[in-house]
C-alpha cells in the first residue's frame, strides 16, 4: 500500500496508549490496531478527526504517502 499509517509513531511522542486512545474517542482498540497495522481499507473523516483532536496533530502527521518502488 502506497500510504503508510503513522499511528504507533504519534502514539509514542504523546506518551499515550491504543487503549487511552481508544477510550477517549469512542472507538474499540481492536478497530485502532487494525488502522495502526494498514490492515483497512479506508477510514472517515470523522475518525481521523477524532484522532488528530486527542493527540494534537495534523492528519500528515498520521498518514504518510510513500511511494511504490518499480
Amino acid at each position: 500500500m502506497a500510504i503508510q499509517v503513522n499511528l504507533d509513531l504519534m502514539l509514542v511522542r504523546r506518551k499515550m496508549t491504543l487503549t487511552e486512545l481508544s477510550e477517549r474517542i469512542g472507538i474499540s482498540v481492536t478497530n485502532l490496531s487494525l488502522l495502526k497495522t494498514g490492515k483497512v481499507k479506508g477510514m472517515r473523516f470523522s475518525t481521523l478527526d477524532a484522532i488528530c483532536r486527542e493527540l494534537d496533530c495534523q492528519p500528515g502527521d498520521i498518514l504518510e504517502h510513500l511511494p511504490l518502488s518499480v
